[in-house]
């Protein structure tokens, strides 16, 4: 993300010239691992499992505390609050984006740690999602004055997840396209920031009250869609009112049967591919199409902004029809269901990888920019000197705290072990689809060709725009 040229030596911390083993050769072996483990699940692994999640309740008094309306009242007043305080700070405070609370708050704590942690505990960010707190609020509020439930309209089924997608989109272009100034990244103005979060709150809320606060967190609110895809991936779940424990991985099989969910993951590889690219890979093509842009009687703002937009889009466009391709490829196998089907069937084997490029373009971000929030924009939301309510207003960020080879390694494992899982639910949801399982191990060469060239493409990414 462009929160990097906030501290001018970042980048520094993440060159790769010194790695005792050359970047081709790293995708050279997650290659090896992956054709490896393609072989080995087609060998050991005829019946699928991950059809049943196996879900289970927990016993004990945690869980039950957990869901008890007093502590989800505590959350949601506390992620009002946390809300409240970025939309403030991102108006009233400073417009320098590394000593405001608003870019760090909404860019990296919240947009990188709910997914992080989802994928471990489950659907937390439910507990806190501000919109929905206010929303529950509202409601009670309606049914209590006028006695009874307010009246929704009926949730178009076509539009499905599509309007989670185009805000997925549409966030990402904001901090990626729109905070970019002058051909140089200095992150996105938090007065922009601010605005941006009451007119989304505006929006959301508009839209609960059309569809009701629990369709419209479940379709359409891109936050709420795209931290509980991740959660999908978690051995904890939400059901009839208990927590349970189910099959790491097994929830993901039935998330993409709403209309719009493939756009949903699709555009989260695509959004990461694009804000790895944008200093490294494609730096080039975007500075030649920028000029051509200015000759033309663009501003140089203008020019850039429009350029990375349309470089954003063709990078979608790139993610979905590699995803494509690999899915037409398996309707050539005999017995394959529609394409349509295979295409809306196989989405959820891309979430492990979406949450693989998040892991490895983000986590030393995340790691650095926590310490940062947990000290002085803690105690100075608005960054104005002016206080130190923790009395950690001076404390500074330890670069030392991650070794760059530390940080290349963690990125490759992280996209290995991700295109791993990916292609294990690819092959288990084959079983499903072809009976045959010499046959569903032969549609899953497509498949395999996808998760390299998807794995290749993220250690490129990595290597270009850090080495």
């Amino acid at each position: 993300m462009s929160f990097l040229p906030y501290v001018p030596f970042a980048h520094a911390l993440v060159a790769k010239q010194d790695l005792p083993i050359p970047a081709w050769l790293f995708a050279w072996a997650a290659s090896i691992v992956l054709i490896v483990s393609f072989f080995a699940l087609s060998a050991a692994w005829r019946k699928p499992k991950f059809e049943d999640e196996r879900w289970r309740p927990a016993a004990g008094w945690l869980p039950t505390a957990l869901l008890s309306p007093a502590l989800q009242v505590l959350c949601g007043a506390l992620g009002v609050f946390l809300l409240g305080v970025a939309a403030y700070s991102g108006i009233h405070g400073t417009e320098a984006p590394d000593r405001n609370f608003a870019i760090t708050f909404l860019f990296v704590t919240a947009w990188l740690g709910f997914p992080f942690f989802s994928a471990f505990l489950g659907d937390i960010f439910r507990f806190f999602n501000p919109w929905r707190a206010i929303g529950r609020v509202a409601g009670g509020g309606f049914r209590l004055i006028a006695g009874q439930r307010a009246a929704h309209l009926r949730y178009p089924d076509r539009l499905g997840r599509w309007p989670a997608a185009v805000g997925l989109l549409a966030f990402v272009w904001l901090e990626v396209v729109y905070g970019s100034s002058g051909g140089v990244s200095v992150g996105l103005d938090p007065h922009a920031a601010g605005v941006a979060a009451l007119v989304y709150s505006a929006y959301t809320l508009a839209m609960m009250a059309l569809f009701g606060v629990e369709e419209w967190c479940r379709r359409g609110e891109t936050f709420a869609v795209f931290f509980g895809m991740f959660a999908q991936l978690a051995p904890f779940g939400v059901r009839d009112g208990r927590i349970g424990r189910r099959r790491p991985l097994a929830a993901a099989t039935h998330w993409a049967t709403v209309p719009g969910s493939a756009a949903v993951v699709l555009a989260s590889i695509a959004t990461t591919s694009f804000d790895g690219a944008q200093d490294g890979a494609l730096k080039a093509a975007i500075q030649n199409t920028m000029e051509a842009a200015e000759k033309i009687g663009l501003s140089p703002l203008d020019a850039l902004r429009w350029t990375d937009t349309a470089y954003l889009l063709v990078t979608f466009a790139g993610v979905a029809i590699i995803y494509a391709l690999g899915v037409r490829g398996m309707r050539s196998v005999p017995g394959a269901p529609p394409y349509k089907t295979l295409f809306r069937g196989f989405a959820h084997t891309l979430i492990p990888i979406a949450l693989a490029y998040l892991v490895a373009h983000y986590f030393s971000l995340f790691v650095y920019q926590e310490q940062a929030q947990f000290t002085y924009l803690l105690s100075d939301p608005l960054g104005t000197a002016t206080t130190d309510l923790f009395g950690t207003a001076e404390a500074g960020i330890d670069f030392k705290l991650l070794s760059p080879n530390l940080i290349w390694y963690v990125q490759v494992a992280s996209l290995v072990a991700g295109h791993v899982l990916g292609l294990t639910l690819a092959h288990d949801r084959a079983l499903v689809y072809w009976k045959d399982y010499r046959r569903a191990s032969r549609s899953q060469y497509w498949m395999l060709a996808v998760m390299v060239a998807f794995t290749c493409f993220g250690l490129y990414l990595l290597s270009v725009g850090n080495g």
